[in-house]
């Protein structure tokens, strides 16, 4: 017999989130075995009086999931709204109560809401969120305790279930520190950068047994691939539409998500033929790609997020000349098929937890608009809508390029000089084995820049810990060096090319 879930409150402030919290539940793979959901809009009409009738429920109901907002309700005779007879219903039978409060902030919290939530936080353990992502996420952590304790679910969810071997000493403060920085930032997640790592990552779910979870080293360990060696990134340029050896250029990315992410879109963006217009509109040249970057990012971002971690094989990013093809293991979960993509759906994330800091820190957007934004994107851009299919065992995302034979081939002095600048770039990333290096190198012919320009120059929005990373190794390679040395942190600072970069680049070229 499946488990009731009552989800409390009427009000119609949250109604969305009552909606998204009993959808979620009835579409994950593994909630949708144990949990049945009961949402009073859903009866049909009755002569009942509806006071009776929820109250009925909630003792029906083995587990009560309050959500509480900034309205208080509709008071009754002794003062109480219907919210409240209900948590003090759940309470005097003795049910489970997962409660989760919406808002960091209480100054526009009705006096007796702030009366409830305090009557709350007295007896258990209460939850706060901003928006619906991290309220499903953390009610999935909820009921996957709940399934555990009570002994129906001996195993946990991989992202949810500790990491074998690893220990709090193997997050990374730092990684951590920024990415509670961003959250806080982005969405205005409630606990800062200073927050100590066991009491982020319990506000985050993401322990287990005081243990890190995969998710945890998955996002800010240390050395992710320790523990999970499939977690790494391939990236592969084919010139041709077929996949064929020698590789001209291929990468092993390793990392945190967040570092796989921007590396292997670094490694696309910089293939990818792209055109630079006129400073007339600002001081930075606008740069456009061939594939809109936003799209790109997209793709890899659910190869990165939704990809079944228990597998062997690792995603897989492959440039062809005709098209980018993303692979990641594992297959679409129920409800989804390859048809329903195209329209709006709901999103059934593989890993929720991986999922919900993917959101806080916007690289994901709204829960199940991804894959439209995505071909939205690439209509604007005039090219034909990415193709989705699975394939022994791997999904892959599939976005088409422009490419000679279906669109005008660029010839004489311009094209012949884009393909020598393409060969010397080939060249240099072999030389520097990092293709953003390259870029920044190339970048750096025409003058200097300073890391903002550098990101501009190249399609980012901002300064990404990547572009950090390759132009401090270019300094210590003795390529680039600072336009002010005695002021390292100068906000005119800039890069140029070194004797020893410059001649790199005449022999390369």
């Amino acid at each position: 017999m499946k488990i009731r879930v009552f989800i409390s409150s009427v009000q119609k402030e949250l109604a969305d989130e009552r909606r998204a919290v009993a959808d979620f539940i009835r579409n994950d793979p593994l909630l949708r075995r144990f949990f049945t959901v009961f949402l009073f809009e859903e009866l049909s009409a009755s002569d009942r009086r509806a006071d009776s009738v929820y109250l009925s429920e909630v003792e029906r109901a083995a587990v009560y999931v309050g959500l509480f907002g900034n309205e208080y309700g509709k008071e009754d005779k002794k003062g109480l709204s219907p919210t409240e007879r209900e948590f003090d219903q759940a309470t005097t039978h003795g049910k489970v109560r997962l409660i989760f409060v919406k808002g960091a902030d209480d100054t526009m919290r009705h006096p007796k809401m702030k009366e409830l939530i305090a009557k709350a936080g007295d007896q258990l353990i209460r939850r706060r969120f901003t928006a619906e992502p991290d309220l499903i996420a953390d009610l999935y952590a909820s009921l996957v305790d709940y399934l555990e304790q009570s002994g129906r679910l001996r195993t946990r969810p991989f992202d949810a279930a500790a990491s074998a071997g690893a220990a709090l000493t193997d997050i990374s403060h730092t990684k951590l520190a920024d990415f509670l920085a961003r959250a806080k930032a982005e969405r205005g997640y409630p606990i800062g950068p200073k927050t100590s790592i066991i009491k982020a990552l319990t506000h985050l779910n993401l322990l287990d047994s005081d243990r890190p979870s995969h998710a945890a080293i998955l996002l800010f360990g240390k050395q992710p691939q320790r523990f999970l060696l499939s977690s790494e990134v391939k990236c592969m340029h084919f010139h041709g539409t077929e996949i064929r050896k020698p590789i001209p250029s291929y990468h092993i990315y390793k990392g945190t998500v967040f570092e796989l992410v921007n590396q292997a879109l670094d490694f696309v963006m910089s293939k990818i033929n792209r055109t630079v217009g006129t400073r007339a509109l600002g001081p930075q040249a606008p740069v456009e790609y061939e594939l809109p970057r936003e799209a790109v990012a997209e793709a890899i971002v659910n190869a990165v997020a939704h990809r079944d971690y228990a597998s062997n094989a690792s995603v897989q990013v492959m440039l062809f000349a005709d098209r980018l093809e993303v692979w990641n293991p594992g297959e679409l979960h129920p409800p989804l098929t390859l048809e329903s993509l195209s329209q709006p759906h709901p999103s059934v994330p593989a890993n929720p937890l991986i999922a919900e800091s993917l959101y806080l820190t916007k690289y994901i957007e709204k829960a199940g608009s991804g894959i439209l934004d995505m071909i939205a994107l690439c209509k604007e851009a005039g090219l034909p809508e990415p193709l989705f299919r699975q394939s022994a065992g791997q999904f892959i995302q599939e976005l088409p390029r422009n490419y000679p034979g279906t669109t005008p081939e660029v010839t004489g002095e311009i094209g012949i000089k884009s393909r020598l600048e393409s060969r010397l770039e080939s060249r240099l990333e072999s030389r520097l084995e990092s293709p953003l290096a390259a870029k920044i190198l190339l970048i750096l012919i025409n003058g200097d820049q300073g890391k903002s320009g550098l990101a501009s120059s190249l399609g980012h929005k901002t300064v990404s810990g990547e572009l950090h990373k390759q132009i401090k190794r270019l300094q210590v390679m003795g390529l680039i060096a600072m336009t002010i040395p005695d002021k390292p942190n100068s906000r005119l600072q800039k890069y140029r090319l070194t004797p020893k970069g410059i001649n790199l680049l005449e022999t390369k070229k």
